[in-house]
């Protein structure tokens, strides 16, 4: 089994989320969130980062989706935090990502230095009622607690579903590969410093 897990609850008077990850799994998705479209979204990361993720949000979502969507953010980074121990992985990872017209990239880099570049031209407001500008929210509470830098370019594309699926999809697939064990330095911290 697995050491690579962690679970961790967050509750605030907005929301109350909990989120366990293994990210030695097989792309394993539970998810509750009370957005569809989000959900879908996340079953993107867990399928192609293979990672397995058991998501329980509840959020005030008779006034909107933003507290549920930068909270779960906020509480996807701690696990991810918590269950990542930096010695021996690659560090850096990046996917490009293609879903018709539309293509993104995602550059990530676990340096212990939280940093978003995050650029989207999205070329309508929302997808399945699901406000698109909550996905910089969700991106912004991740980096800020997995303590990543993360850059996030959609290259082209003129259907937002297939722009924002293309960036779940290339987000999944470079938490793997930053994450994956280098079995030439698995007791060695990847960065002169000596520390991340």
């Amino acid at each position: 089994m697995s050491s690579r897990q962690a679970t961790v609850e967050r509750n605030t008077k907005e929301t109350q989320i909990k989120v366990s990850v293994n990210l030695d799994g097989t792309g394993d998705l539970r998810c509750e969130t009370g957005l569809p479209f989000l959900d879908h979204m996340l079953d993107q990361v867990a399928r192609h980062g293979l990672i397995d993720l058991d998501i329980k949000a509840v959020g005030d979502l008779h006034i909107d989706a933003h507290h549920t969507v930068e909270d779960l953010g906020i509480t996807l980074g701690m696990a991810f935090n918590k269950a990542l121990d930096r010695k021996g992985i690659r560090r850096y990872g990046h996917a490009y990502v293609p879903l018709d017209e539309a293509l993104s990239r995602v550059v990530i880099d676990f340096s212990g230095r939280p940093g978003l570049e995050y650029h989207i031209p999205f070329t309508r407001g929302a997808v399945g009622g699901f406000d698109v500008d909550l996905f910089h929210e969700f991106f912004q509470g991740f980096v800020n607690h997995a303590l990543v830098t993360l850059h996030i370019d959609t290259l082209r594309g003129v259907n937002s579903h297939h722009q924002i699926e293309t960036v779940f999809k290339a987000f999944g697939r470079a938490l793997r590969m930053a994450m994956e064990i280098d079995p030439r330095s698995a007791d060695v911290i990847p960065s002169t410093k000596g520390a991340l």
